[in-house]
């Protein structure tokens, strides 16, 4: 595509110097509605660009972000120069979901998607009770808790690393099973699960000890069996400098203190 012809569409999070990036670039490059542009431009942190991408996916469009916010993980480095050429020599990253579906105690069945994580976690002071199946085989009989979640490799830095579980290569096709504060098994810090798994959480004692399952950003209280497995049509897609690849992050990110 000629740099000219490349249309942008700038979005920005609520933040200040979000706000004020958005409307510095607009001056510069122009800007046309989301749904007309070649390459959306998020400024904001990684939770606006989790909440860009959720808002993309299936629609072909690729997202282009720019750190105005604090950790900036999925974000590139914030400059308003030769934008365009920038994002012309951009490496393209294509991410499937997680999908999450719920049983839940009223009744219902919730559906939602995570390009992040998928995370179940206690609702009382009483820890969470799960029984974990993998591909319909029971790997854990019950797993007592504070939470458990299911990483993807775009997500392994964020909730999942805070919870010590492993950095994943972006490339890998793996997703990583972390516990939160296991109780029992004691010494069960997590796995590596091949990604075209299905993974089943069945909450036990789930009145006693009531569970609240997460999709990234989208919570549905009181569960009573979650299913998490990739999705096999849902992508989207993000663009990333070619001097700050998603393999050199996660790179550095293992050996930062």
């Amino acid at each position: 595509m000629a740099d000219s012809l490349l249309t942008l569409s700038f979005l920005a999070s609520p933040a200040t110097e979000a706000l004020a990036a958005r409307e510095e670039l607009i001056r510069i490059y122009g800007d046309v509605p989301a749904e007309e542009a070649d390459v959306i431009v998020a400024l904001g942190g990684d939770g606006f660009m989790l909440q860009t991408l959720h808002g993309t996916i299936n629609s072909g469009k690729l997202v282009y972000g720019m750190n105005r916010g604090s950790v900036g993980f999925l974000m590139n480095d914030y400059r308003t120069d030769k934008l365009r050429e920038r994002i012309e020599n951009a490496v393209e990253n294509v991410f499937r979901p997680l999908q999450m579906t719920t049983a839940n105690f009223d009744g219902t069945n919730s559906s939602a998607l995570a390009i992040n994580e998928v995370s179940l976690f206690r609702q009382s002071y009483q820890a969470a009770k799960l029984r974990v199946e993998v591909d319909g085989v029971v790997r854990l009989e019950e797993l007592i808790c504070d939470g458990l979640m299911v990483a993807t490799p775009a997500g392994s830095t964020a909730y999942n690393l805070s919870a010590h579980g492993p950095i994943l290569p972006l490339d890998a096709p793996l997703l990583a099973m972390t516990p939160v504060s296991a109780y029992r098994p004691r010494r069960w810090r997590g796995a590596l699960l091949p990604n075209k798994v299905t993974v089943d959480i069945h909450i036990l004692e789930a009145e006693k000890r009531p569970v609240n399952a997460v999709a990234d950003n989208n919570e549905v209280k009181s569960v009573l069996h979650v299913r998490i497995a990739q999705s096999e049509h849902m992508t989207a897609r993000i663009l990333s400098d070619p001097d700050r690849s998603w393999s050199d992050r996660i790179l550095a990110e293992q050996f930062e203190d």
